[in-house]
């Protein structure tokens, strides 16, 4: 255990600082690509069947499926950040105790959401913008990787975090990538293989749903093993022994966290309903730009994520200098990513709509309209993506440096104040152009304030930005 411990220590205290953020940045990008392609590739299968109304239906199910993720932050990234900062500090028996409360804590929000949207399925739908056309797909779809399917979700992705914070980076993005890789190969097979036709939700559903149940069986086998060399447990006893302390430390960071990804799912379902009334082929369009705009953001939450741990420990440690050379080259390359998307998505717009919707079978006029709408959107949404890129970058510095209040702070002023509102404002006075333009106005006003709150953060820690 002290050797590997040695190496860990060695690659967040001492190793150059390129080296550091890329040997654990390189595994989660490669991991939040391969789970970007697990959560696109439904779409991508169903838009082969050239129906707009399933493409609706999924872009729907969507905001619920992010829920999962703003739940799996909530003790994944809230005692994952805790217990770097405890590494940093050596006290291993306290970061064991963390880790035990983040999976038992996962375990149990995960079956209370599930219960949650089993009892209010149909209304929850109704409110999400469901129409007549849409509700049956959208329902088959929840019901499988929602209600049944949540569970395996949140604690895989919990677990990912624990791992990655531990210092095992690889591993946790080998066990989200296998899930990926295994729902491209089941969602033609249940989709077009096993089940009848019309039935291609249910089909992807299915897949899904079993590939989050074999990613999570392999995360938590990795996260045992894990336990051998690391502060990692899942003792029931450990989390119930965990000292109130260290659940408000832990609870400040989660909380804000989930509050950050539960805000945007928050506005996704407004974007969704403003969407849906003005038709269902505008709510299909911006479904499908909302799944092709998140490749630069999946390779940029992969750099932070990579970076948190790192900050964490040398936040905690004292070695503020090596924590802003981090900061530095990580903020440096995820605009040099989202500069690149940009580039990319203006030239290759269409293009890029046209593989989540085929424009050769089913109804070819609804399907050539909806992706005329989300070629629109692409190109005006996809100017967001630098200062998407501060907001994530700046949520995560303070993060790893247990700034729970200033992350919720911000979380709130840059959904609350800026964007919703100017989602609502813009739609009223431009249509759904302003609806797309809302993104970019909001996230950059998000980012700004998201500066000034980081440059305050590390002031108090006698550094600057």
């Amino acid at each position: 255990m002290k050797r590997q411990n040695m190496s860990k220590q060695e690659l967040f205290a001492d190793a150059p600082v390129g080296r550091a953020l890329f040997a654990m940045a390189i595994p989660t990008i490669i991991s939040q690509i391969i789970n970007l392609i697990y959560n696109m590739v439904d779409a991508f299968f169903i838009g082969r069947t050239g129906n707009s109304y399933m493409m609706a239906a999924t872009t729907l199910t969507l905001t619920m499926v992010m829920m999962n993720v703003a739940l799996s932050n909530l003790f994944g990234i809230g005692g994952g950040s805790l217990v770097a900062r405890l590494m940093g500090r050596q006290e291993l028996d306290s970061a064991k105790k963390v880790s035990a409360f983040g999976f038992y804590g996962a375990l149990g929000v995960a079956l209370v959401y599930s219960a949650l949207i089993g009892l209010f399925l149909d209304p929850i739908l109704r409110f999400l913008g469901a129409s007549d056309d849409t509700l049956g797909y959208a329902r088959s779809y929840a019901l499988i990787v929602i209600v049944l399917g949540s569970l395996p979700s949140i604690l895989s992705m919990t677990l990912a975090h624990l791992l990655r914070n531990a210092g095992f980076s690889s591993q946790a993005s080998i066990g989200l990538s296998m899930g990926g890789l295994l729902n491209v190969a089941l969602d033609p097979l249940f989709m077009f293989v096993l089940l009848p036709r019309g039935q291609e939700v249910t089909g992807a559903a299915i897949a899904t749903a079993l590939s989050n149940t074999v990613a999570c069986l392999y995360l938590l086998l990795a996260y045992r093993r894990a336990s051998g060399d690391a502060p990692l447990s899942l003792s029931f006893k450990g989390a119930r022994a965990l000292e109130k302390a260290q659940v408000k430390a832990l609870f400040a960071v989660g909380v804000p966290s989930a509050i950050l990804t539960g805000l945007f799912d928050a506005a996704n379902i407004c974007v969704n309903i403003i969407a849906a009334a003005h038709n269902d082929l505008v709510l299909a369009g911006m479904g499908i730009v909302m799944k092709v705009e998140r490749v630069p953001n999946a390779i940029n939450i992969g750099i932070c994520q990579g970076m948190l741990p790192i900050v964490a420990y040398n936040y905690s440690s004292g070695n503020h200098r090596r924590m802003k050379d981090v900061i530095d080259l990580a903020r440096r390359t995820g605009l040099l990513v989202s500069v690149a998307c940009i580039a990319i998505f203006e030239v290759f717009a269409s293009q890029a709509a046209r593989l989540f919707l085929s424009t050769s079978a089913g109804d070819v006029e609804l399907a050539l309209m909806t992706v005329g709408y989300a070629t629109l959107f692409l190109r005006i949404r996809c100017v967001a993506s630098p200062v998407q890129f501060i907001n994530y970058h700046t949520s995560y510095c303070m993060q790893a440096m247990g700034r729970g209040k200033e992350t919720m702070l911000h979380a709130f002023v840059r959904e609350l104040v800026f964007y919703i509102p100017f989602m609502f404002l813009l739609d009223r006075l431009f249509g759904e152009v302003g609806l797309a333009a809302a993104l970019p106005v909001g996230e950059a006003c998000g980012a700004l304030f998201a500066l000034f709150l980081l440059n305050r953060a590390l002031k108090d820690s006698r550094t600057s930005v």
